[in-house]
């Protein structure tokens, strides 16, 4: 005589489930496409592409001074052109929608760098101006006048995403993140100003000081980017944000008493002294730059505070 398990209502149900698709079956597969190029922003790209690479290589050509100015603008010149076609590429074969489950919010990253790289151009922009432009310099305005052209593509793929409202700003398109690219930018500017701190330990201990903060905020940057990382943390990024930045203050405190009190003192500003080629004016760019930057990280640890405490931040 058979013998027959009584079956429940939910093994009969559960076996006639379709088996559901793995993750890794139900995500778009990359395609190639050409709208990416076709597209205004696919346009800008290129343009940007082609006029960075050009004033890169005319000012190359044009000689190789070697200053800390020169080095920053070409390596400007040389990795936003990179982050462009990187960019170009990804959505051309919209591998950026396999990105979107995995690591970042694609819109906001892409603004967010068109944004870094408006400031970077126009900082190159003004540095060549100031410091390689003369009267019979016709290489140093061509190298100008190109900057300037890149400068404002950049610009206009900024203006462009920020008006377009079906695109997200998370996070470096909003303001917490670029309070953060604005750090991490103008520290950048003070570590290429810096000049005759030699046989000053106190200006020794500022250039400390403002080397901290750049590494951990471009980390900070860099987990926020990426949120499947960031929700993986043991810890709350923003607590160890707010910590940081606490010692980002304390630092650039020390360093907007040490660096005006120890490069000034004694040192009135000279009656000949051109903006190209004057140690003291430099050394007042830096102590700028310095209160500037101060009161960058006083407003992010506002913003980190306020979202810690469970208020809405500002986007």
């Amino acid at each position: 005589m058979p013998f027959y398990l009584p079956l429940k209502a939910a093994h009969f149900h559960n076996a006639f489930r379709p088996v559901e698709e793995p993750l890794h079956a139900k995500m778009e597969k990359p395609k190639f496409s050409l709208s990416a190029l076709k597209s205004t922003r696919g346009a800008l790209h290129m343009l940007q592409i082609v006029m960075c690479a050009v004033t890169f290589a005319v000012s190359y050509v044009w000689g190789h001074p070697l200053h800390t100015y020169w080095i920053y603008c070409m390596l400007v010149w040389g990795l936003c052109p990179i982050i462009s076609l990187v960019i170009t590429i990804v959505e051309m074969f919209l591998i950026h929608k396999l990105i979107l489950g995995f690591f970042m919010d694609w819109d906001d990253f892409t603004t967010g760098m068109a944004m870094m790289a408006s400031l970077c151009t126009f900082s190159c922009t003004v540095m060549f101006a100031n410091f390689y432009i003369c009267r019979k310099c016709i290489w140093g305005w061509m190298v100008t006048i190109l900057s300037v052209v890149c400068c404002a593509l950049y610009c206009a793929e900024t203006f462009r995403d920020k008006c377009d409202a079906t695109r997200s700003a998370t996070y470096v398109a909003a303001l917490p993140g670029f309070i953060k690219i604005l750090e991490a930018f103008v520290a950048c500017i003070i570590l290429i100003s810096l000049i005759g701190y030699v046989g000053k330990p106190a200006l020794l201990w500022c250039i400390v000081a403002y080397a901290i903060p750049l590494p951990l905020t471009l980390l900070t940057i860099i987990v926020n980017i990426l949120t499947k990382l960031k929700n993986c943390l043991p810890f709350s990024i923003d607590r160890f944000t707010m910590i940081f930045l606490v010692i980002s203050i304390l630092l650039y405190i020390s360093a907007a008493i040490l660096w005006p009190t120890y490069s000034f003192k004694g040192n009135p500003r000279p009656k000949d002294c051109p903006g190209n080629s004057c140690v003291w004016s430099i050394q007042f760019v830096v102590t700028i730059m310095t209160y500037i930057n101060l009161g960058l990280y006083v407003a992010d640890l506002v913003l980190t505070c306020l979202g810690i405490c469970g208020f809405k931040r500002s986007q």
